[in-house]
């Protein structure tokens, strides 16, 4: 088998100055030169011509373990077809992969990448190919299928100075103001996702928690919003707080002070 592909080669590169062709022919020497070898062992090796399926048995096993990859691929690629974890333009998130899925194919499916380096999980402008067989290995999440909504959140940090308890009222003024927008949609959202998950919100409304910090009065807003449009909510909910908190004078952000108190004593 060597001295044939020795031949090969050389009749490959007598005939044939293109770098291209010369690699293609070289790559199919060998392939079928290997094939060949393959065959002339398993003649050589069955003494038995009863022996066959065994030698057949034993060739589809190795051929399993070395394509056990793209087997789980098709595999994958059926469990999504059936049991439709995701499909085209839900967002999901498998591993450390988010995306818009844009396509499904018989070993991979494709996403438009959301978030890494960007914020609020727009869109990198990134495609990925993700190997079907990750359905079986990583969590996969989908932010579009169920119900359909997030939860988000949004911080305010207030002196120690301001009123905390009429900034917290402020902000769950503007929460309740952009929930208010949203609530028949919600609610309708939460009944249809009840049908196929055990999924039980006792509350559904925009809630403001109240944590002490290093730096100040830490104010976090929670609120329900669609997945494709948290950087849209945050940037309206931010402004209407800005706008809030300026008509009051009793409300101030903090940020990074240092205080020095000299002692006139000493």
């Amino acid at each position: 088998m060597a001295v044939s592909r020795f031949i090969a080669h050389r009749v490959i590169w007598r005939r044939t100055e293109d770098i291209h062709a010369r690699y293609r022919g070289r790559k199919t020497a060998a392939h079928v030169s290997s094939a060949l070898a393959l065959v002339a062992l398993g003649f050589l090796w069955i003494s038995d011509w009863r022996q066959i399926a065994t030698y057949f048995g034993l060739v589809s096993a190795g051929i399993a373990i070395a394509l056990k990859d793209l087997i789980a691929d098709v595999a994958g690629w059926v469990f999504i077809l059936a049991r439709r974890p995701f499909v085209t333009g839900d967002r999901v998130q498998i591993g450390e992969t988010a995306g818009d899925v844009v396509d499904i194919r018989l070993f991979q499916f494709t996403v438009l990448e959301i978030g890494n380096w960007v914020g609020a999980d727009q869109s990198t402008g990134r495609v990925i190919h993700v190997p079907n067989g990750s359905v079986f290995t990583q969590p996969l999440a989908n932010y579009t299928r169920g119900f359909e909504f997030i939860w988000n959140e949004v911080s305010v940090l207030l002196t120690f100075e301001s009123d905390w308890k009429c900034g917290k009222k402020l902000l769950q003024r503007v929460l309740d103001s952009y929930a208010a927008t949203q609530e028949g949609v919600v609610q309708e959202k939460i009944r249809e996702a009840s049908k196929r998950y055990l999924i039980v919100y006792s509350n559904l409304k925009p809630i403001v928690y109240t944590r002490i910090e290093d730096s100040g009065i830490l104010l976090t807003g929670r609120y329900l919003c669609l997945p494709r449009k948290r950087r849209d909510s945050e940037n309206g909910i931010h402004e209407a707080i800005l706008e809030a908190f300026a008509a009051d004078d009793s409300v101030h952000l903090a940020y990074p002070t240092r205080r020095i108190i000299a002692d006139r004593q000493s």
